[in-house]
């Protein structure tokens, strides 16, 4: 932007931060490969969706309802941590990921 000031190429997920910044703030960046993340394709599909993959079953927690009880698995998915995990019907899970129960 000048001689004094530098914009700067943010990722997305940073967009809280102004991307314009004074010298005494940026330092030279040396090459490390250890900096380098690696990813894996999400596959999105024409309509910007992805098929969310279950990963593990975290726990199990029984729900006691009126007449019934209802289970609850803690369900990790594929490009989460554990913070991100859901809760999910524990019959549901077991219709689409049969291989996980058995």
């Amino acid at each position: 932007m000048g001689n004094v000031a530098y914009r700067v190429a943010l990722p997305p997920s940073s967009f809280e931060v102004h991307n314009l910044f004074h010298v005494s703030q940026l330092q030279k960046y040396v090459f490390d490969p250890s900096y380098v993340l690696s990813y894996e394709t999400l596959g999105l599909q024409k309509d910007l969706s992805f098929n969310e993959r279950l990963v593990k079953i975290l726990n199990r927690k029984d729900k006691a309802l009126r007449n019934k009880t209802v289970t609850f698995v803690k369900v990790l998915w594929r490009n989460s941590v554990n913070e991100e995990a859901t809760k999910e019907l524990e019959f549901d899970m077991q219709q689409q990921y049969l291989e996980l129960f058995e």
